[in-house]
């Protein structure tokens, strides 16, 4: 995920730059405090004033400190009980931790997760309860290796808290998001590339059996069609010169399955056939409002609404999956994120009408964020 952006570039020209959605592409010491500017490779020059518009009001859930700089993943489980993973990206010299949401607070969780053996870092992205009640989160070695050890992990849980964290698959290349459906657990490789293609991106698809299965972690085969393949993507490589695809995935009140492309912003379908397996995919036609990029986002099946995180464009978007048509139900020029305001949001969480945001505020080139900055937030926003 990770040019100068000329002043004189129109709003048009930024919010359509990424991709039309149309393309049919297939495709502990303590260290000091963030340093908000040298840890993100963003446009000095930033985005032309005014060409990002102020929509919605998101309240402030609450600040984190600095030993929590990156939020990302969400997760809801029994009771409603809420998880968030923090990888610290942004600055990884505080080591990675998952916390709990309690109200408009947050406690540990899981503050001593297990790193990787060769980058001796850990760094959990999206999370999932699993239907045995145990945890499994996604784990992103990209950024401290390129050399495929990037792994899904699972919390086994004892009496509602966290007990052994164990690897159950390994050799992702950026494992990233994951969703359970029944007893089939999917999950986002967003840089599955293949010979002769370095753009690619996946979503890989497990049983529950074969996870719970003993003998040690299963093993992927790096830069093949593993067997664990459901789907693959290719990036459309923009001005940005991100070439991450598959990022968040979720599926409707019809079972179809969902991923986004944080590259290129391409909407993907995929119906299943009974057995999980994949009978079709489509790059969507959406109308409306036009998404750049797209990392995390949520479905409310009672509805079949998706809430897409607009990571390049600062804004929450509301996917009618009925109609195809896009909305923009929250968005703000740069901010720090202060008093809950839209700061680079990667995952969101639906539970009852209140929409959750995680503000990963870790931007790349020509993004509406330009730096990553204190204060650390999570926000929210309650629908109508």
């Amino acid at each position: 995920m990770k040019h100068l952006l000329p002043l004189a570039l129109s709003a048009a020209a930024l919010l359509a730059g990424c991709q039309s959605n149309t393309n049919p592409a297939e495709t502990a010491t303590t260290p000091p405090p963030t340093d908000t500017t040298a840890a993100a490779p963003a446009d000095t020059m930033g985005v032309p004033a005014g060409s990002i518009p102020t929509i919605g009001s998101p309240q402030l859930l609450f600040t984190l400190p600095d030993t929590h700089n990156t939020p990302d993943g969400l997760a809801l489980g029994p009771g409603g009980r809420i998880l968030l993973s923090v990888p610290n990206i942004a600055n990884n010299s505080y080591p990675a931790s998952i916390v709990e949401i309690v109200g408009n607070e947050y406690k540990p969780f899981a503050s001593n997760l297990p790193v990787e053996p060769t980058t001796k870092k850990a760094a959990p992205m999206d999370l999932a309860f699993g239907p045995d009640g145990h945890v499994y989160y996604a784990e992103n070695q990209y950024e401290n290796s390129k050399k495929y050890v990037s792994r899904l992990m699972r919390i086994n849980m004892q009496g509602g808290r966290p007990g052994k964290i164990e690897t159950v698959v390994d050799s992702f290349a950026l494992a990233n998001g994951v969703v359970w459906k029944g007893n089939l657990l999917y999950v986002t490789d967003s840089q599955w590339d293949l010979p002769g293609n370095n753009k690619g991106s996946a979503v890989l698809r497990f049983t529950l059996e074969e996870l719970k299965a003993t003998g040690g972690p299963l093993h992927l085969q790096p830069k093949t069609r593993d067997p664990h393949v459901l789907a693959m993507f290719t990036t459309n490589v923009n001005e940005t010169g991100v070439d991450n695809g598959a990022d968040g995935i979720d599926y409707d009140s019809q079972g179809n399955l969902y991923t986004g492309s944080f590259g290129d912003g391409t909407f993907y379908k995929m119906t299943l056939k009974p057995d999980g397996t994949l009978g079709r995919q489509e790059a969507m036609a959406l109308t409306g409002d036009k998404i750049t990029c797209i990392d995390g986002f949520v479905i409310d099946r009672a509805t079949d609404k998706a809430y897409v995180t607009g990571a390049r464009q600062n804004a929450i978007f509301v996917v009618d999956l009925k109609t195809n048509n896009v909305t923009i139900l929250a968005q703000n020029p740069d901010t720090d994120g202060a008093g809950g305001k839209i700061d680079q949001p990667a995952e969101v969480l639906l539970k009852g009408n209140r929409l959750y945001i995680s503000n990963y505020d870790n931007p790349v080139k020509h993004f509406v964020n330009t730096k990553s900055d204190a204060p650390h937030t999570e926000s929210y926003v309650d629908l109508q």
